[in-house]
């Protein structure tokens, strides 16, 4: 087939399903579900693949909200993720259940075209991005061991071809001590919630020796129960993020010692878990990026500068850890949020609405005929195939 043809037939694809995508998209973001718990939200992005013939294979990784679902047999085998888990208490403010529409709308079209472009089509049901490192987990398992290359995108303010990301990692540190009455015996208590204390001026100091994209972020999730009793008890969540891995390490060593500074100071004792594995940068795939980037403009938008791109401040996602293992890319498909960006509760509100229908249909066209322009490039698709049999096994 074509290339003109391949990627008119995903195109009409996409308008054909528009009123299912949309209406998908909107049911996900009115029953939000939080990581690993996305029952819901897992069986309704299954549903209209289910219904084309995909193969649905659920548990992956042992991970109840985490699915395959394959269609095709050919010997480039592309990988398409789905999120669909929301944030505490404001719902779906990061879109994802744009992301989850767009990629079942992807995955739709790439089926149409599958057996004439040697395709075989992979849609991932990814759980727990904003918490838990599901892709993470998935990949560590195997679940990605058979693609080659692998899409997806996120909605946000602004149209980015080539986005980035950094390096995250989140740590729980418990503080024990033990309690005592306030005013009767105040010196026969160990204070954990003063170890906190320490801990986070011990961090406040530490700021200012930061390295460029370095930054640190946390809250007291336990600082003690009542007034009158010396806390045994008391707990920080903290995430610490840097430009490129290499740096989050040294991050993770300094922020160390000022969790321990807390322990030494009150004579507590105290442990640091890590709460997930490992986010690691985005590492877009150069000319992925550039083909999405010529979608963004065919279809009227207006991706920021490429000078710009990677100055652009982002979050963190475990989409990068996917791409530091094969070529992908997880580009930034703007929505009009009348100004506000991801985490808010105003971008939840704008994620059902109508510019954010639009990135539905319009992501999946994008993912779509990206992947057909790499299956079409003998040069391009070599250059994956390769890649992906050096990978270690």
């Amino acid at each position: 087939m074509p290339t003109a043809a391949a990627s008119s037939c995903v195109s009409d694809a996409v308008n054909r399903r528009r009123g299912d995508l949309v209406e998908l998209s909107h049911s996900i973001h009115a029953e939000p579900e939080l990581a690993f718990a996305e029952h819901r939200s897992c069986a309704k992005t299954q549903t209209l693949v289910a219904e084309r013939g995909f193969e649905i294979t659920g548990g992956v990784a042992g991970l109840d909200t985490a699915f395959r679902a394959v269609y095709g047999s050919g010997p480039l085998t592309v990988g398409i993720c789905a999120e669909y888990d929301a944030l505490p208490g404001i719902g779906h403010a990061c879109g994802h259940n744009i992301i989850a529409a767009s990629a079942v709308g992807t995955a739709l079209a790439l089926a149409e075209v599958a057996d004439d472009l040697g395709l075989t089509v992979v849609l991932l049901g990814t759980p727990a991005e904003e918490s838990g490192g599901g892709k993470a987990l998935m990949l560590d398992a195997g679940a990605f061991d058979d693609i080659a290359a692998t899409v997806m995108l996120h909605p946000g303010p602004i149209d980015i071809a080539a986005a980035r990301s950094l390096a995250l990692s989140e740590v729980t540190i418990r503080y024990t001590g033990r309690e005592s009455h306030a005013a009767v015996a105040p010196y026969l208590g160990i204070n954990a919630a003063d170890a906190v204390t320490v801990a986070q001026v011990a961090i406040g100091l530490l700021r200012q020796q930061l390295a460029p994209g370095q930054m640190v972020h946390g809250i007291v999730s336990d600082g003690g129960q009542a007034s009158n009793v010396i806390p045994a008890h008391a707990e920080l969540r903290y995430t610490m993020r840097a430009l490129a891995s290499e740096s989050l390490r040294d991050l993770e060593s300094r922020m160390a010692g000022c969790f321990a500074a807390g322990a030494v100071a009150t004579g507590c004792e105290h442990v640091v878990d890590e709460m997930a594995p490992a986010y690691a940068e985005l590492r877009p795939d150069a000319w992925l990026s550039a083909a999405l980037r010529a979608e963004m403009v065919r279809l009227g938008r207006t991706p920021v500068p490429e000078e710009v791109e990677a100055s652009v401040p982002l979050g963190s996602t475990d989409m990068g850890n996917v791409t530091q293992v094969m070529p992908g890319i997880h580009p930034v498909v703007g929505i009009d949020a009348g100004g506000a960006s991801i985490h808010q509760p105003a971008f939840a509100a704008a994620a059902a609405g109508q510019s954010a229908d639009t990135a539905v249909l319009e992501g999946a066209t994008m993912l779509a005929r990206t992947v057909v322009a790499l299956a079409e490039s003998a040069e391009q698709r070599d250059r994956v195939l390769e890649a992906q049999a050096r990978r270690p096994s």
